[in-house]
C-alpha cells in the first residue's frame, strides 16, 4: 500500500516535529501519533523504520534519559541559528508584523515543537518599527528578477506627509530607474539604483515602493554611473555609505581619541589603518561618499574625531556646527 511506503518517511517527520533531547519518542508515543495519522503500526516496524532511517544517514538517538525514547540529535539548522535567524526577522523594519510572523512560524518549523515553544517566550517583537507595506515579498522578487534580467523598472515611491493637524498622509512619486543591488543596512533594506533623469547612483527604501513593474528596456550600464566596471561590487558601495545617504567617494582622514578605537574597528573593520599620533589621539584613513549621512556619523563624537582632509568635509562640518548653534542661540 500507499501508506506503508511512506510510513518510515513518516516516522523521521514525527521524530522531526516531536522530539529533541529532552523530548524524546517513546516507541509507544510513536504508535500513538501514526494512529492519529490513520496508519497503523506494531513496535517491530517503528524499529526497522529507524534502523532504515540510520542507515541512511539521519542522526537519531535511542535514549533512556530522561526517558526511553528516540530523538534526531542533528538537524539542517540547530537551535541558536534558528534563534538568531528568528531575531534577525523580528528586528528587520521593512517585513511587515503579518509577514514577520508567517516567517518565524515556518523558522520555528526547523525544530522541535517544545523547542519553537520556548523561543515564543523569549523572542521580543518591536511592532512600531515595522513598515505596513504587505507587497514587500513580491516587490523584491520583482527588483531581483529585473536586476539579473538587467531591465529597468517602474514603481511608485511613497512617502509620509507632515502637516500641523498630524493626519496621515503620504506624497506618491513615480520613477522609472536600472537596479543595480539590494542591500540591507542600518536595518533597511534599499535599492542601489539610477535615476534615468540623472548620472548618478541613488538609495531607495524598498518598503517605500509600490506598484512595480518591469519594463522591457534595458537598464543602463552601472560603469556609465558609478566607478564599478565589470561588476557592481555592493559590499564597497555599502561600505562607503552613511547613514545610507549617496556623494562623491573620497578619501577621508581622521584624528580620533584613542577611547574610540573600537568603534572605528567596529565601523570599517580589523584591516582599518590606526596610525598612533600621541599617546591619545591615533589617525585613520578610509574612503567614502562624502555627504550629509558621514557629516552626521562624525559629529555625533563630538570633540573625539578631527577632520583631518579633505578641506571640504572640514567645511561642511563647521558649517554644519554653525548652524546647529544658531538653532540654539
Amino acid at each position: 500500500m500507499q501508506t506503508s511506503k511512506l510510513k518510515t518517511l513518516i516516522v523521521y517527520k514525527t521524530l522531526l516535529k516531536y522530539s529533541d533531547e529532552e523530548n524524546p519518542l517513546s516507541t509507544t508515543e510513536l504508535i500513538s501519533l501514526l494512529k492519529e495519522k490513520g496508519i497503523n503500526s506494531e513496535r517491530k516496524s517503528i524499529y526497522a523504520d529507524i534502523e532504515a532511517l540510520k542507515e541512511i544517514g539521519c542522526d537519531i538517538v535511542s535514549t533512556i534519559s530522561p526517558k526511553r525514547g528516540f530523538f534526531v540529535a542533528s538537524r539542517d539548522f540547530e537551535l541558536p541559528e534558528v534563534r538568531l535567524l528568528i531575531d534577525a526577522v523580528n528586528s528587520a523594519g521593512f517585513i511587515t508584523p503579518n509577514k514577520s510572523k508567517a516567517l518565524v512560524d515556518k523558522l520555528e518549523g526547523l525544530v522541535s515543537v517544545y523547542q519553537a515553544q520556548a523561543m515564543e517566550s523569549q523572542v521580543y517583537c518591536e511592532s512600531a518599527i515595522k513598515c505596513e507595506n504587505e507587497e514587500i515579498y513580491y516587490i523584491i522578487d520583482y527588483l531581483h528578477r529585473a536586476i539579473i534580467k538587467s531591465k529597468k523598472v517602474k514603481f511608485i515611491y511613497k512617502k509620509r506627509n507632515i502637516d500641523r493637524e498630524n493626519r496621515k498622509s503620504y506624497t506618491e512619486k513615480a520613477f522609472t530607474v536600472s537596479p543595480y543591488s539590494l542591500i540591507w543596512k542600518e536595518d533597511h533594506y534599499y535599492l542601489i539604483c539610477n535615476n534615468q533623469k540623472y548620472d548618478n547612483l541613488m538609495n531607495l527604501r524598498i518598503d517605500r515602493i509600490r506598484k512595480i513593474e518591469i519594463l522591457d528596456e534595458a537598464s543602463r550600464p552601472f560603469s556609465e554611473v558609478s566607478e564599478y566596471k565589470n561588476s557592481f561590487d555592493s559590499a564597497d558601495y555599502a561600505s562607503k555609505m552613511f547613514n545610507m545617504f549617496s556623494g562623491t567617494t573620497q578619501d577621508i582622514t581622521l584624528e580620533c581619541n584613542l577611547d574610540l578605537r573600537e568603534d572605528i574597528i567596529d565601523r570599517f573593520g580589523s584591516k582599518i589603518p590606526l596610525k598612533a599620533v600621541d599617546s591619545n589621539h591615533f589617525e585613520t584613513t578610509f574612503s567614502a561618499a562624502l555627504s550629509d549621512g558621514l557629516v552626521s556619523w562624525i559629529m555625533q563624537y563630538g570633540k573625539d574625531i578631527k577632520v583631518i582632509s579633505p578641506r571640504e568635509l572640514r567645511e561642511m562640518i563647521k558649517n554644519k556646527a554653525n548652524s546647529i548653534a544658531e538653532l540654539y542661540n
